[in-house]
């Protein structure tokens, strides 16, 4: 009987939908009346792409929604004749001081080389050139006048690095068969670091990248081939703002939505509670710093570990710039927060080499906390006709050279070595931030913990600052959003008087330009705040591509 009764109440509810389609279709034949049925097909064409348009630019974009309506309304306005024609106009002006004319003066009687000579050339004549071009180099690194760019500098080390460099010339770790001497070395270079970085000694693993950049890019490789094993179509990662240019670069490459968020004013750590908020079914991996570059602050590690561990996200900690410096801070005498894997939840951490390593340019370490995370990093063919294919990051052949000359800067210094030289580094940043807090007009970004002092101005605007150092021969990092200035300590810093002179100099400089406070800005910082300056990011990024134009050009002037 209930049976018969609740039947009997689904064929009332089917019927009394039935009469609502009935009723809904006849509005919409009522609605069709005077229309041909072409005009009802076009209709619906344009109705479907205008609806398929709307729910790609809302839903299915890596770019944020108020970038992208930035990008759209600026690319919309540029279309407009005369502004177009305005636009031109002041960027030809610009361009004329971005040329390698201007940028990159030959010295006299110079010129650039064409074509392939003729004939081969002996070794000496090679030589000869080779000086002719460094007589070019007038930047005085050696000195410490330069911001990071050269770590070392040690001629001991240099003729060590060369030496080694020359007996692995030809090798290619592609073929670890034939040279099975840089497999050696690329294995324990890789151990060695694991163990820096408390990783466990049988499941933590990693590779030798070409850098920074690419250690970087490998990660964020990995984890969305890790995303997309769990269901994840459209992956998202979630970075402080103060982190690497890198990461918005794999988001390009490899299609992934990068979610920014901010960092606290005061302390330039990123905001916990922020981060939080921006996770989603969709996140594949958490970012931290340390430390971060713009200003040298080391992200809470831990914190955003634990928001891995409670979410189920790989966390990825990028110490690329002091990666070869915090695993030795403690021992040099400093405290520091727990940033390695022995912080539960990281996943992994990239650390250059090349930079507080002390190897030649071309080095950098990526690590994992397992093995599961190098797979996703990996590329296998396994139907190619030439053979089943594999390596383990983008590169296929590579310089067995440069793997060999990271080997040897390793063992040159030894742990003690490297100690030794971050309590050096170490000092020397701290006490040129303590000078520098007490110089009025100027104020420091966060706490310097590590090798970055960044500095700005509430005064003035810091890029004049920039043009007088330069002026006296300094060659510092100019920062944006907000306006600073950085320098990143390194060993020709830590020589005898180099400090002092640098903090004596951005006290006479402040000095000076705190007489006329408002004054226009000029030099090279003038270029670099007018940037900073331009809301449409389209027009810096044309700008930023004639600057690079500009390394290629040989152009006859």
């Amino acid at each position: 009987m209930e049976f018969k009764t609740l039947q009997n109440s689904y064929e009332e509810y089917f019927e009394i939908g039935c009469h609502y389609v009935e009723k809904a279709l006849a509005q919409v034949n009522l609605w069709c009346v005077g229309y041909e049925a072409w005009q009802i097909i076009l209709m619906t064409l344009v109705t479907y792409i205008w609806l398929s348009w709307t729910s790609d630019f809302l839903f299915n974009n890596e770019l944020p929604m108020t970038t992208r309506v930035k990008k759209s309304f600026f690319h919309y306005i540029k279309k407009i004749p005369w502004v177009h024609r305005y636009i031109q106009k002041e960027m030809e002006k610009v361009l004329v001081d971005m040329s390698a004319k201007k940028m990159y003066k030959l010295k006299p009687n110079m010129t650039y080389m064409r074509n392939l000579p003729k004939k081969g050339k002996s070794g000496d004549e090679i030589m000869k050139m080779t000086n002719k071009y460094l007589s070019m180099d007038n930047v005085n690194w050696q000195g410490g006048n330069v911001s990071g760019t050269v770590y070392s500098g040690n001629e001991e080390l240099n003729n060590v690095v060369s030496d080694v460099y020359k007996q692995f010339t030809w090798s290619n770790p592609l073929h670890p068969d034939v040279f099975p001497s840089v497999r050696k070395m690329e294995a324990e270079i890789v151990r060695m670091t694991c163990n820096l970085f408390k990783g466990d000694p049988v499941e933590s693993c990693g590779c030798v990248s070409s850098g920074g950049t690419e250690s970087i890019m490998l990660a964020c490789k990995a984890y969305r081939q890790w995303a997309y094993t769990k269901g994840i179509t459209k992956p998202e990662m979630v970075c402080p703002v103060s982190c690497h240019a890198a990461f918005e670069k794999a988001a390009i490459c490899f299609r992934l939505k990068i979610v920014y968020v901010p960092v606290d004013p005061e302390t330039r750590m990123v905001n916990l509670r922020a981060m939080k908020k921006a996770i989603t079914g969709n996140t594949c991996m958490l970012v931290g710093s340390s430390p971060q570059f713009p200003h040298g602050v080391i992200d809470p590690i831990e914190g955003i570990a634990k928001l891995g561990r409670k979410y189920g996200i790989p966390v990825h900690v990028d110490a690329c710039l002091g990666g070869f410096l915090i695993p030795f801070m403690a021992d040099a005498g400093y405290k520091i927060k727990p940033f390695d894997f022995s912080v539960d939840g990281v996943t992994s951490i990239s650390a250059d080499t090349h930079k507080y390593g002390y190897a030649p340019k071309g080095t950098s370490m990526l690590m994992y906390s397992s093995k599961k995370w190098l797979h996703h990093q990996y590329f296998v063919m396994p139907d190619w006709q030439g053979g089943i294919y594999a390596t383990p990051m983008f590169s296929g052949s590579r310089s067995g050279a440069v793997v060999s000359t990271c080997w040897a800067a390793m063992m040159y210094h030894g742990y003690n070595g490297y100690v030794e030289r971050t309590k050096r580094i170490v000092q020397t940043t701290r006490a040129i931030e303590s000078k520098l807090r007490k110089i009025e007009g100027i104020f420091v970004f966060g706490k310097s913990e590590v090798s970055v002092v960044a500095i700005g101005s509430n005064d003035f605007d810091i890029y004049r600052l920039s043009s007088a150092l330069l002026e006296l021969g300094w060659n510092l990092n100019s920062l944006q959003y907000p306006a600073s200035l950085h320098i990143c300590i390194t060993l020709p810093q830590t020589k005898k008087g180099v400090a002092e002179r640098f903090v004596e100099n951005i006290r006479s400089c402040v000095d000076k330009i705190m007489k006329q406070p408002k004054a226009k800005t000029t030099g090279a910082g003038a270029m670099y705040g007018m940037a900073a300056g331009i809301p449409d990011r389209s027009i810096v990024g044309d700008l930023t591509k004639a600057y690079l134009d500009a390394f290629y050009d040989t152009s006859s002037y």
